[in-house]
């Protein structure tokens, strides 16, 4: 392909590197290799029983037309309850927006607000698709770098030096993908005291981990925190994680309404509303038992807990405990130099990732497609047996390396 007859913005953008990860996972299976993947960023559950059968019902009743653009009235409703209920903001249904996934909600927020020149700060490490969605509505990605010393976070002094005149948009991303870093509530009242100094500065919540919080946490986000920004900040959520409903692509939001009815203008002229048997599917999750979310949580809680002690106990790795999500960052700094059993030179964490896939069959992300190297993420978003075996392997690997 041409890539000068490429949208200048599209051309320079990266595919998902989680997504490429993915790929490769496929192609060594269908020629018979046996991977176990620890790169998809989704639940190993089944979504539950009610749920589909309310997206059964939706098909057997007919009710498969075109909704509204910004979501079904009724869906919006709910939607509005929950973040009324659970979050603490003052929430109307018009104060609601329903797409296809959450990140068509990103997608659109930026898109709608974003010029030449415009800078978003995104803190290091990142969700993969930050970046490149700024990137594609041509503004630029002002990356601050938050290591393991600040827990994987944004401190107010390094959020309050990356701000300038063209800043246009902070993404806050709790718990985080990918290193399962949670804000308290005193962390984002720092963060809201530097962001009430600049009042043309939007705020992206990005909680779509919200109900995969550990040790007894409460969950805070900004606008709850901080009631003078709401009328700045998008939050951001939907039922892919905590319902397990990766697939059916229902993201939803809540902020001023100048931007969501943007976002929608932006919507009707892109995909319209989203799928109407999704839609009532999602209507059931949000109104129906809860049961399930607090079950799930309780079983990802436990396989943290065992996923980071083997892998502290590997030579070369080193893994904080994460305080949600489902999500290992581990360090693999003690590997870099090495040389693997199969004589591939380990010279990045990216090569680390290489490396595990063909040798020891197991599929994680490398750190620096987060934005901070060297490391890797391991989602433990799998069986425990499957777990066990891919933390041997990988543990074989480390110890099979040389200097």
């Amino acid at each position: 392909m041409n890539l000068e007859r490429l949208n200048v913005h599209l051309a320079a953008a990266q595919p998902s590197a989680t997504y490429r990860m993915i790929d490769r996972v496929a192609e060594r299976r269908a020629s018979g290799a046996r991977v176990i993947s620890l790169s998809a960023g989704e639940p190993d559950f089944d979504t539950p029983k009610h749920v589909c059968e309310a997206g059964v019902a939706a098909i057997e009743g007919g009710r498969t037309r075109y909704t509204q653009v910004a979501g079904m009235r009724e869906l919006r409703v709910a939607v509005a309850a929950k973040f009324r209920n659970e979050n603490g903001l003052d929430a109307g249904w018009q104060d609601t927006i329903v797409c296809s996934g959450g990140k068509q909600v990103i997608f659109n927020a930026l898109a709608a607000t974003l010029n030449e020149g415009d800078e978003v700060i995104v803190p290091a490490p990142y969700w993969v698709s930050y970046p490149e969605m700024v990137q594609l509505c041509g503004a630029r990605s002002v990356i601050v770098p938050c290591g393991e010393d600040s827990g994987f976070k944004l401190t107010p002094d390094a959020l309050a030096s990356a701000i300038t005149a063209r800043t246009r948009w902070l993404i806050l991303n709790s718990p985080s993908n990918p290193t399962g870093a949670v804000y308290s509530s005193a962390e984002l009242q720092a963060l809201a005291e530097v962001l009430l100094a600049h009042p043309d500065v939007l705020v992206l919540s990005d909680d779509i981990y919200e109900h995969l919080i550990f040790d007894g946490a409460r969950f805070h986000t900004l606008a709850q925190v901080e009631r003078r920004l709401a009328s700045r900040t998008l939050t951001m959520n939907g039922v892919s994680k905590a319902y397990a409903m990766t697939g059916w692509r229902i993201g939803f939001g809540t902020g001023p309404r100048w931007l969501l009815e943007a976002m929608e203008k932006l919507q009707s002229q892109q995909t319209s509303g989203a799928c109407s048997i999704s839609q009532f599917a999602a209507l059931a999750a949000l109104t129906g038992p809860q049961e399930f979310v607090v079950e799930t949580r309780t079983v990802f809680e436990r396989r943290r807990d065992t996923m980071v002690a083997a892998l502290n106990d590997i030579p070369g790795l080193r893994c904080p405990k994460p305080g949600g999500a489902f999500y290992a960052f581990a360090s693999c700094e003690g590997l870099i130099g090495r040389t693997s059993a199969a004589g591939m030179r380990l010279d990045s964490d990216d090569a680390v990732a290489l490396a595990l896939l063909d040798e020891a069959g197991v599929a994680v992300v490398q750190g620096s497609a987060f934005g901070l190297a060297p490391y890797i993420r391991l989602a433990y978003a799998l069986d425990d047996q499957s777990l066990a075996e891919a933390c041997a392997s990988i543990d074989a690997f480390s110890r099979a390396t040389s200097a």
